[in-house]
């Protein structure tokens, strides 16, 4: 016997399939502005680099514009996902946009990293006079800028949720970026210190080295994160292992379930319930009920001795 019901919305779980995340329109203003802020620097640094020759200050100002590319289709990826959220096109909403950014703005890491790298060891094979004097207040000044990105970007409610540690990776990505140029700026500082006091002038390329490998260190982490919710890993061990022993209960079986992201805070699960005695579906959703983070649940539930191809019930939501 097959039958199907589906019970009244529980309040736990969603309608609208947008699933974006809570913080959207907030960090989306945010990014817009550090964007026209690192712009501005981005210039600075670029015209200081090739009037002192500095590699370090080359090298912050090459990441800088990397920076703001990212900046950009961090922006656009926000703006995108809330233009298309109630489009039916996308079956379960548009919060993932903000993660295929995530992993563009890496691979745009990636390769800053590699032309960082490239630059530098030329450099030290063929060294160049640096202006250390004119160097090292534009790039304190770059530093300074980095750190206001960084406070303004700094990921809040949702985005640091401990429900979802990766939240919004849009805006991770954002952030990842600026503290990687805050890191190659105070290298450029060193680098420059080194070589105006110690006369250490091989210290500017090696500093630019150093740069290239934090950068990619940082392409690396956000390439892993993005790349997992792109492909769906489960993305929180804990939640599943909850969602489980919530629908077994009183000694069901969970024969099948799948967990994975849906956007910032978002997540979906379906699950496949054997039981001797099962009850309606709407008892085994209202278990779930309460579980923060989720937010799309479809349950089936089977009796134990069924064939695979048939089912007691099923509902979503």
């Amino acid at each position: 016997m097959t039958t199907a019901e589906r019970p009244e919305p529980l309040d736990a779980f969603r309608d609208d399939r947008t699933y974006l995340g809570a913080d959207h329109r907030r960090n989306e203003r945010r990014t817009w502005i550090v964007t026209g802020i690192c712009a501005a620097t981005l210039a600075a640094l670029v015209a200081g680099g090739a009037a002192t020759r500095s590699m370090a200050l080359m090298a912050s100002g090459l990441h800088m514009a990397a920076h703001v590319a990212a900046l950009l289709v961090a922006a656009a990826a926000y703006a995108l996902a809330r233009r298309h959220a109630e489009n039916p096109a996308f079956s379960f909403g548009t919060g993932k946009i903000g993660y295929l950014a995530g992993f563009a703005n890496a691979v745009v890491l990636a390769v800053t990293a590699v032309l960082i790298g490239i630059e530098s060891i030329a450099r030290l094979l063929n060294p160049a006079a640096v202006d250390y004097h004119g160097a090292l207040p534009i790039a304190a000044g770059g530093l300074l800028v980095n750190l206001v990105c960084i406070w303004l970007l700094k990921p809040t409610g949702v985005s640091a949720s401990r429900n979802d540690p990766q939240g919004d990776l849009n805006l991770s990505a954002a952030h990842l970026h600026l503290s990687a140029d805050a890191a190659v700026s105070v290298l450029a500082l060193l680098a420059i210190g080194a070589g105006q006091w110690l006369g250490l002038g091989f210290a500017d390329p090696l500093a630019g080295l150093l740069a290239a490998f934090l950068v990619a260190q940082f392409a690396w982490s956000l390439l892993r994160k993005a790349g997992a919710a792109l492909v769906d890993i489960n993305p929180s061990p804990e939640l599943t292992a909850e969602v489980r022993r919530r629908l077994s209960d009183e000694g069901e079986r969970v024969i099948d379930l799948h967990l994975w992201r849906l956007g910032p805070g978002h997540h979906a699960v379906i699950a496949v319930i054997a039981a001797a005695d099962p009850k309606p579906v709407a008892t085994y959703r209202a278990r779930l009920a309460g579980l923060a983070g989720l937010s799309h649940v479809t349950v089936e539930v089977r009796e134990s001795g069924e064939a695979h191809g048939h089912h007691h019930g099923h509902a979503h939501d």
